[in-house]
């Protein structure tokens, strides 16, 4: 005799299950969040444009709190892969992407420049000057998040929160041909 299950009854047992991990992953994304908001550099990186609490735990978690880890913004750059590699040999050059990186960091930055790009008047026109300048998206959203990562770091060893007219400032037009 073959046994055959009620397929509501097997539904209802997976919406169960469902229902627990989204519960689970909330109640980890809340303490998540009170935990980073303990943190003395909460205010600092919650500060930049499209950066939350969460993501801000992820940036906090991958690049740490130790200030003397990077000698400057350019050693946090290539690690969270947001520099770009410059090969040169003969009068061939070229400019590529980095592949090794911290890939969560790196995730996480995508995010925050993403976010970033409704958040902060300048840093949409950051990336509108790189998508006219010729960029694809994502060179142009990588490009960002390295501007993004060199005030990130710039903020974090001055103690300050980030200024908008610091970080973007105004550019002024060009002139016009008589």
């Amino acid at each position: 005799m073959k046994y055959a299950a009620d397929p509501r009854i097997a539904a209802l047992a997976l919406l169960r299950q469902l229902d627990a991990a989204c519960q689970s992953a909330g109640d980890l994304q809340a303490a998540a969040e009170e935990s980073f908001n303990q943190h003395p550099d909460a205010g600092i990186i919650t500060s930049f444009p499209g950066i939350g609490a969460l993501t801000g735990a992820r940036v906090l978690a991958e690049i740490g709190d130790d200030r003397s880890r990077f000698k400057d913004a350019r050693g946090l750059k290539a690690y969270a892969g947001a520099a770009p590699v410059t090969r040169a040999s003969g009068k061939s050059r070229s400019v590529t992407c980095r592949k090794v990186k911290n890939n969560r960091l790196a995730a996480a930055g995508y995010t925050w420049a993403f976010a970033a790009l409704t958040a902060s008047p300048g840093a949409r026109a950051h990336y509108d000057r790189r998508r006219d300048a010729g960029d694809r998206h994502t060179a142009a959203q990588r490009n960002l998040f390295n501007r993004l990562l060199g005030c990130l770091c710039h903020c974090l060893q001055a103690g300050r929160h980030y200024d908008e007219a610091t970080a973007f400032p105004a550019r002024q037009a060009a002139p016009a041909a008589a």
